[in-house]
């Protein structure tokens, strides 16, 4: 490896954990930065960087667990930490995270290859950017006129089940999987933490299962001569991930989508131009 190619893998990790749980598609962002800039399929074959993602997408699900390890435990039944309110009894289950994770999970399941064959283009990422954005803004204006749950520890089975609904569109690329179930929880009534609470700890289990599939099958694209670039990556993306989502969860509540809208507008556009 020489430092081209270290660099190449910081900067893409870098993007990954900026992007993964930040409400503005990391899809359209690897776009941008690696197809257009890096170009890692220059110095990887295409299964091999393809699998250097799922390395670095690994970085950032193991950031996650990290900042929400206590809430894990205590769905697993090791009370640590716990709050007033989930020392009262009401907290969130795995049962609501079950109910949240099947949609998404039947349809990926029913579509995966319609998606992969169809939808990961420039222009239908564009798209994504900016139905997302529309949708986030929708949310925020809702969300002014109706009462919010400000836990998620108090939310429904119902709730949890229509923010599953709402990651059924992140199966657009450049939708967001954070994007859709936040506005998603928003509209249903929680207030922006709480629902960003749900979509990082729901997000843990269906990224995890499904990135270590794909590791799987692109196992035998995992050379010893590339370990130290996707180790580079998976660091990179851990340790950037790690701070954006305890910075992320700290605002959301002050901040609200509305930058994050204004934000994919913005890159939809672009794309746009820089693709027609």
């Amino acid at each position: 490896m020489n430092i081209w190619d270290i660099f190449v893998a910081i900067i893409l990790g870098i993007v990954e954990g900026l992007t993964e749980y930040a409400p503005v598609s990391s899809t359209g962002h690897m776009i941008i930065v690696d197809d257009v800039w890096l170009k890692s399929k220059e110095l990887l074959t295409p299964e091999a960087a393809n699998t250097f993602k799922v390395v670095i997408q690994l970085g950032s699900i193991l950031a996650v667990a990290i900042v929400f390890k206590d809430r894990i435990l205590n769905l697993l039944g090791v009370k640590k930490n716990m709050t007033e309110e989930q020392k009262s009894g009401n907290r969130l289950s795995i049962a609501q995270i079950a109910v949240g994770l099947v949609p998404a999970a039947v349809l990926g399941f029913l579509f995966e290859d319609y998606i992969d064959q169809y939808l990961f283009s420039v222009h239908t990422v564009a798209v994504g950017l900016i139905a997302g954005a529309v949708l986030m803004l929708a949310a925020d204006w809702i969300n002014r006129r109706t009462e919010t749950t400000d836990s998620v520890d108090r939310m429904t089975y119902k709730q949890a089940l229509g923010m599953g609904l709402f990651q059924c569109l992140a199966l657009w690329p450049g939708f967001s999987r954070s994007g859709s179930t936040i506005s998603g929880g928003v509209i249903l009534g929680l207030n922006h933490r709480a629902a960003a609470d749900f979509t990082f700890i729901m997000a843990i289990p269906i990224m995890m299962g499904a990135s270590l599939l794909s590791l799987i099958k692109n196992w035998a694209y995992l050379s010893a001569d590339l370990f130290p670039f996707f180790i580079t990556g998976f660091i990179s993306a851990f340790i950037v991930a790690l701070f954006v989502v305890r910075f992320f969860l700290r605002l959301i509540n002050k901040i609200k989508l509305v930058p994050f809208a204004i934000y994919r507008i913005i890159l939809g556009l672009l794309l746009f131009i820089l693709f027609l």
